[in-house]
């Protein structure tokens, strides 16, 4: 029978397009951004950390309310979900914010009530990502050992499909919400991310001068909705992944101390961190479950190995060939060379269908040596990949 299923999946429409995008050039000239996949630069936001932990998001939310309202209520109608598993009344209750560390659960509360969405929609917000993110992230080592960091941050995978647009209806409502933020104490960067106005944790970042990071989900059994109801019934001994991720931009001060931390804290949710030091070799994939890191894949200059490229499924795996955004991926990073890689080049292979796919929802170019991130609001029109 699994035979069968298997030669009907392979024989499938589906499978053919994706078969054609693994033969599909890659793209070249996209950077500066432009044409129909631009959909637009995204706008920087300072929040100081020195205020108030309720106060922290305040102007942010001033500016993006109405569009985080609108979020909010399409989450709302997913509960459904959540309550396959019996965790949607308890995820919509104040109480359960009280459990969260400090600051996020006070940032949540001033996020609540700076934008007038309900408490319990803002804590949904908040750990949604903890199961539903499907991204690419790659580090590269140029030539001169210059070190650069980009990922396509794609979300919203069967969250209701837009059939007179094409596209994925949370994907649509998530794109306005993007935001460049510079967190500050005494008026001086501490880290630079790219996020979602309303989400207190975070995917994308840069330390300036010290090391960048992104998350990307692994999916597997003992997944987040394992951690989140443990932490429901009061196991509460792992980390949220995007909590740890926001501690790390903030507290660590160097490549293989970040590195220390996410190999060795105990999950909610397994999970992939991407992480770029600022010297040559220093760039890794991070395979972790709730418990453990299951291993360390690095770049490696003895084996010619000058990028790493992570997506959903661990590298010395075959991806689900109905998702292989690896292999356009690798392809193009191979056809670049090692000569030629920047973040422009980087920028043409985030362009490359289906790497660029229905549910991209922002791309996040990073130089730590520069301390530099730029980021932008992505689309795919027709001909595109749902994924």
């Amino acid at each position: 029978t699994l035979e069968r299923l298997h030669d009907a999946l392979l024989k499938s429409p589906l499978s053919a397009v994706k078969a054609k995008y693994r033969r599909a050039q890659c793209r070249s000239g996209m950077y500066p951004p432009k044409g129909p996949t631009f959909k637009g630069a995204v706008t920087w936001y300072t929040v100081n950390l020195d205020l108030p932990p309720a106060k922290r998001w305040t102007d942010v939310m001033s500016d993006k309310k109405d569009d985080v309202s609108v979020s909010s209520r399409g989450k709302s109608r997913h509960d459904g979900l959540f309550s396959e598993f019996g965790v949607s009344a308890c995820l919509g209750q104040p109480l359960l914010l009280d459990t969260l560390p400090f600051p996020f659960n006070e940032e949540i509360r001033g996020i609540s009530a700076a934008s007038g969405v309900p408490l319990g929609e803002v804590l949904l917000f908040n750990i949604f990502y903890e199961v539903f993110t499907a991204c690419t992230s790659v580090v590269a080592e140029d030539s001169n050992g210059h070190l650069f960091h980009a990922r396509n941050l794609d979300f919203g995978l069967f969250m209701g499909w837009d059939v007179r647009n094409k596209s994925w209806l949370m994907t649509e409502k998530l794109r306005p919400l993007v935001v460049n933020v510079d967190f500050q104490r005494n008026n001086k960067t501490v880290f630079k991310s790219t996020s979602f106005a309303g989400y207190v944790g975070m995917l994308t970042g840069i330390h300036p001068h010290a090391f960048t990071l992104t998350m990307n989900e692994r999916f597997s059994l003992d997944g987040g909705y394992i951690g989140i109801m443990e932490w429901i019934l009061g196991k509460r001994d792992g980390m949220w992944m995007s909590f740890l991720t926001r501690s790390v931009l903030e507290n660590a001060t160097s490549y293989e101390e970040a590195k220390q931390k996410l190999s060795q804290t105990k999950l909610l949710a397994p999970a992939y961190f991407i992480l770029g030091g600022n010297q040559t070799g220093q760039g890794c994939v991070i395979t972790r479950s709730r418990v453990l890191s299951l291993d360390i894949w690095e770049l490696d200059r003895t084996l010619g190995r000058w990028y790493v490229l992570e997506t959903n499924y661990d590298h010395w795996k075959e991806p689900l060939f109905l998702d292989d955004r690896r292999t356009p991926a690798m392809k193009c990073m191979n056809q670049t060379t090692r000569a030629n890689i920047s973040p422009k080049t980087l920028y043409d292979v985030l362009s490359t269908k289906p790497v660029l796919n229905k549910l991209t929802t922002y791309t996040t170019l990073m130089d730590v040596s520069e301390g530099r991130l730029e980021s932008y609001i992505r689309d795919c029109p027709d001909p595109c990949m749902p994924w």
